[in-house]
């Protein structure tokens, strides 16, 4: 039963996150975190920062990790499968009509606003991871140490978490940071 769950709840995930692995925080959110109780919303934070450092795509790597949280190997494997069945059906329903109708106004125009909707739901998602991890002024100096480099230089998202895992680590045993 426990696996059946992952599959539906990764499933509706699936479903109804569109633009990638940060428009889908606040549905994991709501069905991972409030729903389910599968996890909290600091491993949520967690899972994701290893997702954005690890070969794949953050929303699969996170649904492997929440399902081997709740059901080990099998579970990981379920909410992977879960997570990406609904893209794959609809991928294959939309790239056999989309070649169609891709050039007509209101196709464009209608991918153009989700494209402004999908800004908004990753806008909304960082806001709240910055409430979540951004809680003293060590973590404020990490964050605008990281963003200005992220800003004028092209640097691997791993070598940023590996960073910011290290100054943590530092600082904590330096006292800055709270244990």
């Amino acid at each position: 039963m426990k696996l059946l769950s992952l599959f539906l709840s990764f499933a509706k995930v699936g479903a109804m996150t569109f633009g990638g692995g940060y428009a889908m925080i606040p549905i994991l959110e709501r069905e991972i975190i409030d729903k389910q109780g599968w996890a909290s919303s600091e491993e949520l934070m967690d899972y994701y920062a290893v997702g954005q450092c690890t070969p794949g795509v953050i929303a699969v790597n996170t649904a492997t990790f929440i399902g081997y949280k709740v059901a080990g190997i099998a579970g990981g494997i379920v909410a992977t499968l879960g997570v990406v069945f609904p893209s794959l059906v609809i991928i294959m329903l939309i790239a056999g009509i989309l070649t169609n109708f891709a050039d007509i106004p209101a196709v464009k125009s209608a991918f153009a606003a989700i494209r402004v909707c999908v800004c908004v739901l990753i806008f909304n998602s960082v806001l709240k991871l910055w409430k979540g991890a951004v809680k003293d002024r060590a973590a404020v100096v990490l964050y605008l140490i990281v963003l200005g480099i992220s800003l004028f230089f092209d640097v691997s998202p791993i070598v940023f978490v590996i960073f910011c895992a290290t100054a943590g680590i530092l600082l904590t045993r330096m006292g800055v940071r709270g244990k």
